[in-house]
């Protein structure tokens, strides 16, 4: 199993010209610089969908199957009712509200809204996630007090907040080259499969828009967890779970 520091996060090179189509790009070029073979699998979590529908989109041919972990979702896809999409949106604070709608009309404010001090910027970033009580309870037994999230943070935005995190928003929440909702079946013959999963209590990421994804695309196998908040993968048997959906097809 291979992990990697994407653009602009941790050790890895930022790119100012990231797209959509550039990581999964990424992606394929590290699994054929480690001898990875002709197929792989893919597990995205949270920001890193997208890398996953990249993937689905650009470099099917390479895949061995897809799992999406409590993907963000941009409302702006073009396949979502404008209702639906409205209502999701207004579930979320206030001020991530604002947040994503700059990272998607105004991209080149997102660095000076979310430093500034006269209006709230993003949640996530201030350090203050709309998790759900289940989150919070699950990051209390795992951390308590002596939480190592600081040090992990430090690592992860070493190279500044301008070509990690706000970058990413600027690429998830922006104008995507396509619309997840139009991606045909990467496996008609049922060689591989993909796996959408989701807790029905994640504030991040509302759940109503993730049925409809699953409705839309039938060829998802959706799994969706009650209880269970944006952390999803750190609750109790959850990663072996996904593992052997993907892996074994152990639903």
């Amino acid at each position: 199993m291979v992990t990697f520091d994407r653009p602009g996060y941790g050790e890895s090179d930022p790119d100012p010209k990231r797209t959509i189509k550039s990581l999964p790009l990424d992606i394929e070029d590290l699994a054929d610089k480690l001898e990875l073979g002709s197929k792989f699998y893919v597990i995205a979590y949270s920001m890193g969908q997208q890398g996953a529908w990249g993937s689905l989109k650009y470099i099917p041919h390479r895949l061995a199957g897809v799992a999406l972990v409590a993907p963000v979702v941009n409302y702006w896809w073009s396949s979502f009712p404008a209702n639906l999409s409205i209502a999701a949106y207004k579930l979320q604070p206030l001020q991530d509200q604002w947040a994503v709608r700059v990272s998607h009309y105004v991209p080149w404010l997102v660095y000076w809204w979310n430093t500034q001090n006269w209006f709230p910027g993003s949640s996530v970033i201030s350090g203050k996630p709309n998790f759900s009580p289940s989150d919070w309870e699950l990051l209390a037994k795992s951390f308590g007090e002596g939480s190592p999230t600081s040090l992990q943070k430090d690592y992860v935005t070493q190279q500044g907040l301008a070509e990690s995190i706000f970058r990413d928003m600027k690429v998830g929440f922006g104008k995507w080259e396509f619309d997840p909702m139009e991606i045909e079946n990467p496996f008609p013959n049922n060689e591989g499969s993909v796996h959408l999963w989701h807790g029905d209590d994640d504030g991040l990421v509302p759940v109503s828009l993730q049925r409809y994804i699953a409705k839309r695309l039938p060829y998802i196998h959706y799994h969706e967890l009650p209880g269970v908040g944006h952390l999803l993968p750190n609750y109790d048997g959850m990663k072996e779970a996904i593992l052997k959906s993907l892996l074994l097809g152990e639903y």
